[in-house]
């Protein structure tokens, strides 16, 4: 694999977050020349809780254009939409591809690329500066360190320490409802499921709720005997209270966002249970009730008014948390990512390209955030979610648009791997 560009070899980057979108941040930075770090809080690598990803074009584009791993080592397919009810079975189907990556096994190809050397775990960031034109930005870290850059990219997720120089107001709300998420190993359905939500994407509407299920690779690999079972079911969950005591968790743990697997408490997981029982369709029903340890992700809207100050970017949840049902986080993040790259490139100096930057990816988390709403509210609120509509198709540019409008990238800049 060589590197697309040198015109920024020289310049520093500090990338706050090793994620998903951070070390995306770090491999396009990098890949036109920037000497870059990547900083994640926690202590010991990523493992994402086996959650499931829907791929779109901008998540997989650096496997597609500048890696040398196997793309289609990283992903599962499926060649159907189907919506399917308790007693009438699939009341909808369309003819329609999508392909999944497990959070762990994107994250794991992204690191090899990137390397560990400079990919920095427990590097708590706890201020920064955002610098000028003619001084670098700086990060201090809970460890007292100092880094200065030339460009720092906050890519570190809906707690963003960033966040609050560009946006102290920035827009932060419950959504009024939780993603109940697990997985289940696809071999352990009986064959009748297997049959039926093997080779689809599965939603079952409820009232005022839904879950949608789709087959996602397991740690050992792609194929059909290694494959799990993703699913997300969308339940209300009145703030206070009810929220509150959902988020206290076993052992002492209480959650802010999440209660991870194993410390959700027991009369909580019964309850999902019994429901999963008396509404969900039979294949649905099953994967749910064979999940060990379901847990709970609340969903949140999040947006700031700025992404860009000084020296500094913000990307993916750290500027815009959009509700999951555009299936665009990933890809909005690595939009952001990409989007940057390519100013950087048209630009004579950071801050010039950060300016250029900012508006277009701006209007595109209103425009998402905007859209994953009224989609939230068809389904928890209004019950309007329709099997079928073609409004309430994936896509990060619009409903069903999954690339954007404009072409990626300059001929000059063709892969010559």
């Amino acid at each position: 694999m060589q590197y697309t560009s040198d015109k920024f070899a020289g310049s520093t980057a500090l990338v706050i977050g090793g994620s998903i979108g951070g070390l995306t941040a770090g491999l396009v930075l990098r890949d036109i020349g920037f000497d870059v770090d990547i900083f994640e809080r926690t202590p010991v690598p990523l493992h994402g809780r086996g959650g499931g990803i829907v791929l779109q074009p901008d998540t997989m584009r650096w496997f597609i254009e500048r890696s040398d791993q196997d793309a289609s080592s990283l992903f599962t397919t499926t060649s159907t939409v189907q919506y399917v009810e308790r007693d009438n079975g699939t009341v909808f189907a369309e003819p329609r591809e999508w392909q999944y990556t497990s959070w762990g096994t994107f994250y794991r190809a992204l690191l090899a690329d990137f390397g560990e050397e400079r990919y920095h775990l427990d590097s708590q960031a706890v201020r920064w500066t955002p610098g000028s034109a003619a001084e670098q930005a700086a990060v201090e870290f809970a460890d007292g360190t100092t880094r200065r850059a030339d460009l720092v990219v906050f890519a570190d997720g809906i707690g963003s320490v960033g966040r609050p120089l560009f946006d102290a107001d920035a827009l932060s709300r419950y959504s009024g409802y939780v993603g109940w998420r697990g997985t289940v190993p696809v071999a352990d359905l009986s064959p009748e499921t297997r049959a039926s939500m093997g080779d689809a994407i599965t939603y079952n509407v409820l009232d005022h709720s839904h879950i949608t299920l789709y087959p996602i690779p397991g740690e050992e690999g792609v194929e059909p005997e290694h494959q799990l079972m993703n699913y997300v079911w969308y339940r209300n969950v009145a703030e206070g209270g009810e929220l509150t005591d959902l988020l206290h968790g076993l052992n002492g743990y209480v959650g802010v966002l999440t209660v991870p697997p194993g410390l959700v408490r027991e009369k909580h997981v019964e309850e999902l249970r019994e429901v999963a029982r008396t509404q969900l369709a039979p294949g649905p029903q099953e994967v749910v009730l064979k999940t060990e340890q379901p847990y709970v992700q609340v969903v949140q809207d999040l947006r700031s008014a700025r992404m860009a100050l000084g020296r500094g970017a913000l990307i993916g949840d750290a500027a815009c948390a959009a509700r999951p049902h555009a299936a665009a986080g990933t890809a909005k993040a690595a939009a952001d990512a990409w989007a940057l790259r390519d100013a950087l490139l048209a630009a004579d100096d950071v801050e010039a390209a950060l300016s250029a930057w900012e508006p277009g990816q701006l209007e595109l988390s209103a425009a998402l955030l905007s859209r994953v709403v009224a989609m939230g509210e068809r389904s928890q609120v209004h019950g309007t979610w329709t099997p079928g509509d073609p409004e309430l198709r994936f896509g990060l540019y619009g409903s069903g648009v999954t690339e954007r409008p404009s072409a990626h990238s300059d001929a000059a800049l063709a892969p010559t791997h």
